[in-house]
């Protein structure tokens, strides 16, 4: 409701907002706002009042404005009339107050008034006694013809509104009115205008005049005395039809005229009613000018109102008009009664005999027209029952005789059949089909017009094309009858006289529709139709057939259901209908009868046709159930002697009496030799084709013997095959292919064709007869002869049936005793395939073909010698017992399968698709496998018939078998490969091999995957890919069970690798097929792999790459290869079998394979092997002795066991790193450098240490597990290893403490004593460790831990044991009191001053560090041995300040500023403090005099000593401190005191400076002669005081 209100309100809006723009005078915008009111008002309901009237308002002004457009005034008129539905009073008055009396309105005005009286008739009739009366006295005025236009326009709608008043009163809501005042106002009006306008109208003004003169004569007819004068009207309106614009109006309002009428029973004269159809059939049948539709079908309509007023005049004219010879006034007569019978007026159903005599007029007409308008007349009086008895038998034989005449106007035409001509039989001969098709014989009187005489039109061959819908009229009315006659009450309909009819005999009727009945194994309407009517007229054709057909017909109809039966096999059963009728009849006459009737209708069928090729057999088969044989006889001499009787004579005379003999073998065969031998012109081929004879040839005798020896009966025929049959057909071959008496090779087809048919059908019947144990002797004759035909074929082209003959005849010949020999077999078939396969492309072949039949028949031709060399190698394949002579045949076909030719391969796969599909008994030997690895991967081949052949074969191979598969689920895979997508192909193709891998024998496995790996080699991309795929999916489903033919599969595939190698995609199925035998035998495929020579090859390292990226066993092969690799070294012995292991490990950890599962396992076996193969060179016998190119100048070298291995361990340290198990070592790539060195293994291995992540617990403690027996091991280097490994790891805390090191720290001790020195080393080192691991440990060992590491300061052959000593004492000695060392002090104090000069920098780095920690242990007991010990070391601390080593440097100064207290020199340390302070080193000569100046002055005694342990430092090999010791001895010289300068050896010291002025070093130079110098001036200020 709301909504209602909210659009009222919307519309109130919009009508007040366009009666605004209506108050402004633009004229232009007014036809937009008027065509939008009147949508508005026209779709309003209900209108507010003052709005109406304002609209009223503007419309009517604007509309009777001159100045506005006349279609703006239009439209505002629309506006004014619609607004009445609102108010019609207003808008009435409004009108009507511009309408008035002796005024010329305006024109809008009275177009108003005419709409509002048609639109709102009920409420204008009040009105219209007053607008009649205005507008009489308006006509005299209007002079213009535009206004008298319009005051017709207005008669006519007035004259409609009281029409429809004065015949519909009642319905009208007010009393009524006196119509005849409105009607002699409209009268008055009416005859103004036609007595004044009416005779000089212009054409415009006529065409009004006709509009309105037909409601108002209509109106005027209902008065009696005005009704003469209105009928008086009606011939100025027929004298109109002048201009074919104005006569549609003309008989509309004719029409109209009519109708009233017949409203009003007005009579029309006579004179008039003929002018009226003479006018009204001249509109129907114009000549000149076609008529105009639509006044044609108002013409139309007004002749079914004469029917219905005038019938019997209607057809006395319709009769008169059809005895003129026009086409057109007979079409349209015709065609105008046909449509007054489709209206079915009642009246006109008295006049039928009239109609049928009518009709007989224009049967003779030969006019295509006329008989078409006749044809569909007389359907539709059959469709309404407008034929009687006696006078209805001619329109039905017209149907018939006018479809007989149309065809033979077709076919025969009597003059040049102009396209139009066609077109029109044609349209005949349809038209009869569709009268007969439509026909019902059931209506009321048609069984006595057709029965019995439709049945003449069954036999004659003219009517043939009719037959289909002519049974269905003869087995309608039949089965009426047989329902009146189940009803007693009612009488049979049928029973009629037939007059002069000649009805067909039965058997002229059984041979009709026996016959025709052929035709439904096309699916052709009449054919069925024929075998339907033959299911009910068994009495007429003969009594004793009702029980026979009763049965034997429905089981014939019941084989038609649903779908086409075959043509042989529907032959077959009509023919045996045919004999099993006849021996039911079992008369003689009648059988003959039955022949001659069969023999008078062979001109009835083309000689192509099917029902012919029928006929001729049923003719035979005929005459072999006919009893008489000497009518037999004579019959065949007839057919001999005359065989053109027979249409096609070879074909007719074959079949005739190849049937007959099936009953009359001796007969047949006696006729044919006495013709032979009576016949002495008998003619061969070429003299019956020169000489235009139509006798039999000697090749159509030929042929005869063949279809003879087809149907002779089976017991008869051996014992009469090689006398009377073969040798008869090798004789007449023989004679017709000798030239001059000599025997050449003859190549006419013709001979060829009929030979080989002739013996194809002689190989049949042998084989037929069943007998096992006749040999056929010709057998290698015939064969021999048919090899022959097919060699002397082309290899360019297939225009001949020769060939596909011939291999037909090969087929059967097989088949015969005595058997061939394999060799024979397989000759036959290369022979075969050999001539075939090779043939150009089919497109190819056809372009020889002329014309399109010719191109349609190679197709064909190409088609049936393909089917028949696949049937011929089925054949002869399966006909073996062996299932190797199978698969030795089928390989015949190998090289075409995969053949680089598609045609080639389309070809040999349809070829297999027959062999190896369809119900096969294949030997129980035979085998599949290398078969289907053969065939399975074109399903993805490049055409769409190779892809269906080879998946159709592969599903053929397995129910060859005996396996059992999914049928519909397998055809709708094969039906998808049709997809030329060749994802979809790769697809479908998986999805097979997933379902019958699983399947395949598993003795046959091992030849599937050759056959599968020689297609990755050579199959094209798409068909690699699908054979990749099946041969992975077969392993996947298979693997298993493959143990036992492990080692043939695995040395097959690597047969394979070199070629495969080069084609990328095969390759990687190659290496996916391992992995998945892998994934089943992983130990199996390992130990063979690992049998391949080292260094592995390219393939070797890529199986080995391709197990270890396959996820779901890499795990696996790790495992399989770290328990190898720790069952070879269990000895601690690393062998060639190791060092494959490791090489192997290196291509699987490199691809990316996780180790964290098993790395401490493979860290430290790995680290075994690097320590077990140190210094090893390769065993000769593991070396690969294949030839290698090298580039030019670089020489093969010889693996090195231990690089391989450490290449091993850095490869699975860099995985490990990945996997956050290790870090980076601190010797970056060195480390491995070092590792394989023997000289630097230990330190390699402890670098390796330091890179295990101390987080990871487990993984360490794992590795100290694994690694722990090294340290005991009868291998010296792998003790080495393992000491050095744990060595590093005694300095991690957190090891101690999740790991039991004790063990390791007591046998580490127990290694410090070894005699091998980098043994003892790595123990050394790792006591020192564990004092930063485990520090408690050392207190509690420290005695034994002390001895061991002091015991190796003596060890002076090895500083690197020395200077470790001198590391662990560094370490130790941090976490030990004076108390603890007190014992060892001294010794430790006096071996470490002995390493200050040692020439190795860590030694005396090392060295200096331990003598600084010492000075913390002095203790009370050692300190002044201690303080000793410092003057005798200083000296090579000072001068070390400026030794080579930066950290020397350091080290001394710093043990100086810890020793200068134990001497009590404590001013030294503001020399020392200038020394460590400065950026750069002091010179050396400033140092030294400030440090001896303050000696000198604290203790004289120090600077003695140094001088004189300073010349052991003039021959260091240093030259910075032999120049530090020179400018040493110049400051203690320059600061000795003259008691100590007595005591200097002054010789020497000038003696060992003189030889320092020849140092190599220009430093040392000037140092010695700057001291040589200063003892130069010393000595003579010595001399001078003394």
């Amino acid at each position: 409701m709301t909504q209602d209100m909210e659009e009222s309100a919307e519309t109130l809006g919009d009508i007040n907002l366009t009666l605004g723009m209506l108050n402004i005078e633009d004229n232009i915008s007014k036809e937009n706002i008027y065509s939008h009111l009147t949508s508005i008002v026209q779709n309003t309901d209900i209108l507010d009042d003052a709005i109406v009237q304002r609209l009223i308002y503007y419309a009517s002004k604007d509309m009777r404005d001159n100045n506005i457009l006349r279609e703006t005034r239009m439209l505002a008129g629309e506006v004014l009339v619609s607004l009445a539905a609102h108010d019609f009073n207003s808008v009435m008055y409004e009108v009507q107050s511009n309408f008035r009396i002796l005024e010329l309105p305006n024109e809008f005005i009275v177009l108003a008034l005419a709409e509002l009286a048609t639109s709102y008739v009920s409420q204008s009739i009040p009105f219209m006694m007053m607008t009649l009366l205005t507008m009489q006295t308006m006509l005299r005025l209007a002079e213009e013809e535009r206004m008298k236009g319009v005051f017709c326009i207005a008669l006519e709608k007035f004259s409609k509104a009281v029409y429809q008043y004065v015949n519909h009163w009642r319905d009208f809501p007010y009393p009524r009115l006196d119509a005849n005042r409105l009607s002699d106002k409209i009268f008055m009006l009416f005859r103004f205008i036609m007595e004044k306008w009416a005779p000089t109208a212009s054409p415009v003004q006529t065409l009004a005049i006709v509009k309105a003169h037909g409601p108002t004569v209509s109106l005027l007819l209902h008065r009696e005395d005005l009704c003469d004068y209105a009928l008086d009207q009606v011939p100025w309106l027929l004298n109109q039809y002048k201009d074919k614009d104005i006569d549609f109006h003309v008989t509309q309002s004719l029409k109209q005229v009519l109708t009233a009428v017949v409203l009003y029973d007005a009579a029309l004269p006579k004179g008039l009613r003929k002018t009226i159809f003479s006018n009204l059939l001249h509109q129907v049948c114009r000549v000149a000018e076609p008529p105009v539709k639509e006044n044609e079908i108002e013409a139309s309509s007004c002749f079914l109102i004469l029917a219905h007023s005038n019938p019997a005049d209607l057809m006395e004219f319709f009769d008169e008009q059809l005895r003129s010879n026009n086409e057109t006034i007979r079409t349209g007569v015709l065609t105008l009664l046909r449509s007054a019978i489709n209206a079915e007026e009642p009246k006109l159903r008295d006049h039928i005999t009239s109609i049928e005599r009518t009709l007989k007029v224009v049967m003779g007409d030969l006019s295509i027209k006329v008989r078409n308008a006749t044809l569909l007349l007389i359907q539709t009086m059959c469709e309404k029952c407008y034929i009687e008895a006696w006078e209805g038998w001619p329109l039905i034989d017209y149907i018939f005789s006018q479809f007989a005449m149309s065809n033979k106007n077709l076919e025969k035409p009597m003059k040049p059949n102009s396209h139009e001509n066609k077109k029109g039989e044609e349209s005949v001969r349809e038209i009869s089909l569709e009268v007969l098709k439509t026909l019902d014989p059931l209506v009321i009187g048609m069984p006595q017009v057709l029965w019995p005489r439709i049945l003449t039109f069954v036999v004659p061959a003219e009517y043939t094309g009719t037959l289909g819908y002519l049974f269905s009229i003869i087995r309608s009315l039949m089965m009426a009858e047989e329902r009146k006659k189940n009803n007693a009450l009612e009488s049979t309909a049928l029973v009629v006289s037939t007059g002069a009819v000649k009805l067909p005999s039965p058997q002229q009727l059984l041979a009709r529709l026996l016959v025709i009945s052929m035709l439904a194994s096309l699916g052709k309407f009449r054919g069925t139709g024929a075998i339907g009517l033959l299911k009910t007229l068994p009495e007429i054709i003969h009594p004793k057939l009702v029980d026979l057909w009763k049965t034997r017909l429905p089981e014939l109809l019941q084989s038609l259901e649903g779908k086409n039966t075959s043509i042989v096999l529907w032959e077959t059963m009509l023919l045996q209908l045919l004999k099993e009728s006849l021996w039911k009849i079992n008369d003689i006459a009648w059988t003959i009868q039955l022949s001659r009737d069969f023999n008078q209708q062979m001109g009835s069928y083309s000689n192509t046709s099917i029902e012919k090729k029928f006929l001729w057999k049923a003719l035979g088969t005929t005459l072999a159930s006919c009893q008489d044989t000497d009518f037999v006889s004579s019959q065949i001499k007839e057919f001999l002697i005359a065989p053109t009787q027979l249409g096609d004579q070879r074909q007719g005379i074959t079949s005739i009496l190849g049937y007959c003999a099936e009953n009359h073998l001796d007969t047949v065969l006696k006729v044919l030799k006495t013709f032979q031998d009576r016949e002495k012109f008998f003619m061969n081929r070429c003299k019956g084709i020169f000489s235009g004879k139509k006798s039999l040839t000697k090749t159509d005798v030929m042929a005869i013997y063949g279809a003879v020896a087809l149907h002779a009966p089976k017991s008869q025929l051996l014992t009469r095959l090689d006398q009377d049959i073969v040798s008869q057909v090798l004789f007449l071959y023989s004679q017709c292919s000798q030239v001059l008496g000599m025997s050449v090779m003859n190549k006419d087809m013709d001979l060829q064709m009929s030979f080989t048919r002739s013996i194809t059908e002689i190989g049949i019947a042998v084989q037929d007869a069943g007998d096992q144990r006749f040999k056929f002797s010709y057998k290698e004759v015939l064969l021999g002869y048919m090899l022959d035909f097919i060699r002397d074929e082309p290899l360019d082209s297939l225009a001949s049936p020769v060939r596909w003959k011939a291999l037909i005849a090969i087929r059967y010949l097989s088949k015969l005793k005595p058997q061939l020999s394999l060799n024979d077999n397989l000759n036959i078939l290369e022979e075969n395939i050999r001539r075939l396969l090779p043939l150009p492309p089919l497109k190819k072949l056809k372009d020889e073909g002329e014309t399109d039949k010719d191109k349609e028949h190679i197709s064909f031709l190409y088609e049936r010698s393909m089917d028949a060399l696949g049937r011929l190698l089925r054949t002869m394949m399966w006909d073996n017992e062996k299932g190797e002579d199978c698969q030795e045949m089928f390989s015949l076909l190998r090289m075409w399968l995969v053949s680089q030719k598609d045609w080639e391969r389309e070809r040999a796969f349809e070829i297999t698709a027959k062999v190896l599909t369809n119900d096969i008994e294949a030997p129980e030997d035979f085998r599949i496998g290398s078969l289907l690895g053969l065939l399975a991967p074109h399903s993805c081949d490049t055409l769409p018939t190779i892809r269906q052949a080879a998946a159709s074969s592969t599903v053929g191979l397995f129910c060859i078998k005996g396996i059992c598969l999914e049928v519909e689920r397998l055809q709708d895979l094969q039906e998808g490969l049709q997809c030329d997508d060749v994802q979809v192909q790769i697809k479908i193709s998986s999805k097979l091999a997933k379902i019958v891998s699983k399947l395949i024998p598993n003795e046959e496995i091992l030849t599937f995957l050759e056959e599968s790996l020689d297609g990755l080699e050579t199959l094209n991309p798409n068909c690699t890919k699908a054979c990749g795929i099946w041969m992975v999916t077969a392993l996947k489903e298979q693997g298993a069970a493959l143990e036992e033919q492990l080692l043939e599969i695995l040395n097959m595939i690597y047969h394979h690798m070199p070629v495969l190698r080069q084609k990328e995609e095969s390759f990687q199925f190659m290496l996916e097929a391992i992995s998945q035998i892998a994934s089943f035998h992983m130990d199996a495929v390992v130990a063979n792999i690992l049998q391949k020579p080292l260094p592995f090859d390219r393939d070797t390292k890529t199986l080995w790459k391709a197990l270890a990226e396959n996820t779901a066993s890499s795990g696996k092969l790790l495992r399989v290869l770290t328990d190898k690799l720790e069952n070879e070294l269990e000895d601690d012995i690393a062998g060639l079998e190791a060092i494959s292991v490791a090489c192997a490990l290196y291509e699987v950890v490199s691809a990316g394979t996780p180790v964290t599962s098993l790395y401490p396992e493979l860290f430290t076996l790995l680290l075994k092997l690097v320590s077990c193969t140190l210094g090893q060179k390769m065993p000769t016998s593991g070396l690969s002795h294949r030839r290698r190119v090298m580039p030019q100048g670089e020489r093969q070298q010889t693996p090195d066991p231990c690089r391989l291995s450490t290449t091993t361990l850095k490869c699975v340290q860099d995985q490990a790193m990945k996997e956050g198990l290790a870090k980076e070592s601190d010797e970056g790539d060195n480390l491995w450098t070092l590792l394989s060195s023997p000289g630097t293994h230990h330190v390699g291995v402890c670098a390796l240490a330091r890179s295990i992540v101390p987080w990871q617990h487990g993984v360490i403690l794992d590795i100290m597990e694994h690694l722990f027996s090294s340290l005991t091991s009868s291998s010296e280097n792998y003790r080495i290893t393992g000491t050095a490994f744990f060595s590093e790891l005694m300095k991690e805390p957190i090891i101690w403490k999740h790991g039991n090191l004790r063990e390791v720290l007591i046998l580490m001790d127990q290694s410090a004593w070894d005699a091998n020195t980098t043994l003892r080393q790595m123990a050394i080192r790792g006591l020192g460790n564990a004092a930063s691991g485990a520090p408690h440990k050392v207190k509690k060992h420290k005695q034994i831990i002390l001895e061991s590491v002091i015991r190796g300061l003596y060890h002076l052959a090895r500083t690197e044991v020395v200077c470790e000593s001198l590391k662990a004492l560094n370490k130790i000695l941090e976490l030990l009191t004076d108390q603890d060392v007190s014992f060892y002090f001294k010794e430790i104090v006096l071996q470490t001053r002995t390493f200050f000069e040692d020439e190795q920098d860590d030694v005396r780095l090392t060295a200096i560090f331990l003598f600084e920690n010492l000075a913390s242990l002095t203790g009370r007991r050692w300190k002044i041995f201690f303080a000793e010990e410092i003057k005798k070391s200083m000296i090579s601390f000072l001068l070390h300040l400026w030794d080579p080593n930066p950290k020397i440097r350091t080290a001394c100064r710093d043990v100086l500023v810890v020793c200068i207290p134990f001497l009590g020199l404590h001013e030294l340390y503001g020399v020392l403090d200038h020394l460590l302070d400065g950026q750069d080193l002091p010179r050396a000569r400033d140092f030294y005099r400030q440090l001896c100046v303050k000696l000198a002055k604290r203790n004289q005694e120090i600077l003695w000593i140094l001088h004189t342990h300073s010349f052991t430092f003039f021959s260091s090999n240093w030259e910075m401190i032999r120049s530090a010791a020179v400018k040493l001895t110049d400051a203690i010289v320059l600061n000795l005191t003259n008691q100590y300068m007595q005591l200097l050896d002054k010789e020497q010291l000038t003696t060992r400076l003189q030889a320092l002025r020849q140092d190599p070093c220009i430093s040392v130079q000037r140092a010695a002669e700057a001291a040589l110098q200063t003892l130069l001036r010393r000595c003579k200020e010595i001399t001078i005081l003394l």
